[in-house]
């Protein structure tokens, strides 16, 4: 557990105001000193993560966040910052002291319900003041349970807490969906095409190949692993077709000529496309790479930072595949991390990684964020395949509406 990536981790957000108790919250939870402690206001100034595992829910990411009332140009620096948590929240926590809720806490709360986020609250410092039956009441119009205690000296928070999240916790993290499960079925034979270039990690192969290997077990389907150079022999050995064969899109063109018409074809990307964001709207966000003009930006965003080589897939690859398909002369932009560029309306594409080190909450996010400014969004495995061609089949094994016809 220890080892799940970060991605595929429950992330629960403590939210409020300064010095109301988060940090002491959040050492509460993990039993560790992660998060500074002070009764100064605005100790906390950036977001602080911790990974563990939180019986019974699994492994969780939990993030300490600054005040939202905070104030001054340094302030508003730290405000922002636990603004963009939001986008990977899966359930938040809001803490406030006896003095119960008031706009701040209450637009928190209707942030959180816009994205569909679980709200729980938790009313700290009861040791010092109790909070009033009114202030209580106001509490309870948004949220029915709120936790009464003293964080500091009561270890019973943990477990009210506890019991609450697991009440709330998404179905996705209480039976987490299969990658392939609704496609291949038990014994069905598939070959994953893992190409051993400049971007394979030394002595391992990425997290996507290896998820979706273990997808595959898990569904008691029988994996064969080559390289493309192999793909064309471990064919021909096989006694009978595989149902299904996955490719690096990278090597989509060499793939797609030797695998023949009557096997299905897809990649990894748009696995994890389909996965951690919404297939379909990266599909429609396709067809936008055909009516590019000249002088078009294109903001092609990386959700983890790497190590940038030579024939980069997002810095050399896909700019000069969209030129090749377009024609025309396009400004690329990128963008990698957790934060996410404000100025949407300046691009006419967003093309987004196949986001195997985020959560789906912060692809889900962007995707709504697009929407908002009207900016077509779609990902690296779709955008290749569909600069050679081969979308259509590459999209074969999943329900997707053609809104074209």
């Amino acid at each position: 557990m220890n080892n799940t990536p970060k991605a595929n981790r429950l992330h629960i957000g403590i939210f409020g105001k300064r010095n109301a108790g988060k940090s002491s919250l959040i050492n509460r939870l993990v039993n560790q000193d992660i998060s500074i402690v002070s009764d100064i206001a605005g100790t906390t100034t950036d977001p602080v993560e911790k990974t563990m595992e939180f019986l019974p829910l699994g492994p969780v990411v939990f993030i300490d966040t600054a005040g939202v009332d905070d104030i001054g140009a340094l302030g508003n620096q730290r405000i922002e910052k636990t603004k963009k948590i939001f986008d990977r929240t899966d359930i938040a926590v809001i803490i406030c002291d006896s003095n119960g809720w008031d706009n701040y806490e209450i637009n928190l709360y209707n942030e959180f319900k816009k994205r569909n986020i679980p709200v729980l609250a938790v009313v700290n410092k009861q040791d010092i003041k109790q909070i009033d039956e009114k202030a209580l009441a106001n509490i309870k119009n948004f949220v029915q349970a709120p936790i009464l205690a003293s964080i500091v000296q009561n270890r019973d928070v943990v477990y009210s807490l506890k019991k609450q999240l697991v009440d709330v916790c998404p179905d996705d993290f209480i039976t987490p969906p299969s990658i392939l499960g609704d496609i291949v079925e038990e014994k069905d034979t598939v070959i994953l095409v893992i190409p051993v270039d400049k971007e394979a990690p030394k002595g391992r192969i990425i997290l996507p190949q290896v998820q979706v290997l273990r997808d595959l077990l898990d569904n008691r389907c029988k994996a064969f692993v080559t390289q493309e150079t192999e793909l064309k022999e471990t064919l021909e050995e096989l006694k009978h077709k595989p149902r299904l064969v996955i490719t690096d899109s990278q090597a989509f063109a060499k793939v797609s000529q030797d695998v023949p018409e009557d096997i299905e074809l897809t990649s990894f990307s748009i696995l994890f496309a389909r996965l951690k964001g919404n297939l379909q709207e990266f599909y429609n966000g396709a067809k936008k790479i055909d009516i590019l003009q000249d002088g078009d930006k294109v903001l092609i965003c990386e959700s983890c930072s790497h190590h940038q080589i030579e024939d980069d897939i997002a810095r050399v690859k896909i700019p000069n595949w969209l030129r090749k398909k377009t024609g025309r002369q396009i400004e690329f932009v990128y963008h990698s991390g957790h934060d996410f560029p404000e100025n949407l309306q300046d691009y006419a594409l967003l093309i987004h990684c196949g986001a195997c080190m985020t959560n789906r909450r912060e692809v889900l996010s962007r995707i709504m964020k697009c929407k908002e400014a009207n900016l077509p969004i779609t990902n690296y495995g779709i955008t290749i395949a569909h600069c050679l061609g081969i979308l259509k089949r590459a999209l074969e094994p999943f329900n997707i509406i053609d809104t074209a016809e």
